[in-house]
């Protein structure tokens, strides 16, 4: 933009300034030209009076001393046919001239100013001064190159201003961008400092406004969500209990093991939820082949229960990857929860996880109805549940740089492959690599 600016202004300036100094121009050369003929014409006239009234010798004397003073060539033209001074012939501006006529005419070599002399006895005689070209244009090539010096002058001096204003534009502009870059990047705190023209200086108040309203919303949002997973430690506490009363050891120790893990989840949701900066920078991941083994071992009690053979297809450990354990845990039980929720009882399930070149992929797969066309939309449920389960998957993925995919399986069953990508290394591994 500041470019932009600066070529704008110069483009203007230039035209500006030659529609100013091309008639100035031309004016001094006419200037130049004026005033050359008007001295030759002076010279003419003062030979007038000696012309009409002298004598031969006399007429020669002066026009060889006005020719010698003025550096012009000076001619006097005699009705008897001879010529005094600068030997030129006659030209048809002296031959309209013994006619009684006096005139300025153009030749070859530059102007030339003839005036006829009556009132001899013998006749009209004809005085000619020439003026060379030189004359008509002496001091028009300093005027014009003083004139491009000053226009150059000119627009060198416009093009320093036009880009301190084009700075006074684009600092600000730029400050806007950086403040609402920070702000994309969860930088909440970034403000902006108002400057430039009135303009922009409400835009930035109105970027400030935004930034702290969007401030207040998610602290307001986060505190909201916090107090609705702490009311869930209430009824968590009821299932312990209930938990602890049961006969079956087994029972029992499965079930307080669901409360445990739906516990912890509550609890990383209230600390995300009253999240507000980055971590402090360092290795986040889990093993994918112990979380996935451990998740599926917990919903093959209800696979069994509910008649679902199950296919298990585990790479062997450890396999790392960039993503925590909980988080990892939540997006495998979305995944397998999915199936349970949305096939018939008796659906067989598979379940791989396989090393492919450092990054870790699982797959879900069954043989029921498949995935709607509105699966991968967060919200879009056609079973009556939240619509949130791939979703937290795919945020799982995107948190270890992978991806999540949806596929139609060969049985015409869903397929979901969810790709982890390995944990990110320390920054001083970075630096030493």
């Amino acid at each position: 933009m500041r470019r932009r600016l600066v070529l704008m202004v110069a483009a203007v300036s230039v035209l500006i300034l030659v529609a100013f100094l091309v008639p100035l121009a031309l004016l001094v050369r006419t200037v130049a030209e004026d005033r050359a003929t008007v001295r030759a014409t002076a010279d003419a006239q003062s030979l007038v009076p000696v012309v009409g009234t002298a004598d031969t010798a006399t007429i020669r004397l002066t026009v060889e001393q006005l020719a010698a003073d003025s550096g012009r060539p000076v001619s006097v033209y005699l009705p008897d046919g001879s010529v005094l001074g600068t030997p030129v012939p006659r030209t048809p501006a002296v031959a309209l001239a013994a006619r009684g006529q006096s005139l300025t005419g153009e030749s070859a070599s530059g102007r030339e100013i003839v005036i006829a002399v009556q009132g001899r006895t013998d006749g009209t005689g004809v005085i000619r001064v020439a003026v060379p070209r030189g004359e008509l244009t002496d001091g028009v090539t300093f005027a014009w190159l003083v004139l491009a010096l000053l226009g150059l002058l000119l627009v060198l001096i416009g093009l320093v201003v036009a880009d301190r204003l084009a700075r006074t534009l684009v600092r600000p502009i730029g400050d806007l961008s950086a403040v609402s870059h920070r702000l994309a990047n969860a930088e909440l705190d970034a403000r902006v400092t108002p400057s430039g023209p009135p303009e922009l200086r409400e835009v930035a108040g109105a970027l400030n406004h935004l930034a702290g309203r969007i401030q207040v919303l998610l602290l307001q949002e986060r505190e909201q969500v916090a107090d609705l997973s702490h009311r869930l430690r209430t009824p968590l506490t009821a299932l312990r209990l209930e938990a602890e009363s049961l006969r079956d050891p087994d029972d029992a120790s499965r079930i307080t093991a669901a409360v445990d893990g739906l516990e912890r989840a509550v609890t990383g949701l209230i600390r995300q939820a009253r999240w507000r900066r980055t971590p402090a920078a360092g290795p986040t991941g889990s093993d994918a082949a112990a979380i996935v083994a451990e998740r599926v071992a917990f919903w093959s009690v209800l696979a069994e229960d509910t008649g679902r053979p199950v296919t298990l297809d585990l790479a062997s450990g450890p396999l790392p990857v960039g993503v925590p354990a909980d988080e990892l845990a939540a997006a495998v039980d979305a995944l397998l929860g999915n199936v349970f929720a949305h096939t018939p009882d008796g659906t067989p399930f598979a379940v791989r996880l396989a090393d492919a070149g450092g990054q870790a992929v699982l797959t879900v797969a069954d043989e029921g109805p498949g995935l709607p066309a509105d699966a991968a939309r967060r919200g879009a449920s056609a079973a009556g549940s939240t619509g949130l389960g791939l979703d937290i998957a795919r945020r799982a993925a995107q948190a270890a740089g992978g991806r999540l995919e949806l596929r139609t399986a060969a049985g015409g069953g869903a397929e979901v492959l969810l790709r982890l990508g390995p944990p990110a290394l320390p920054a001083a591994t970075v630096r030493g690599a």
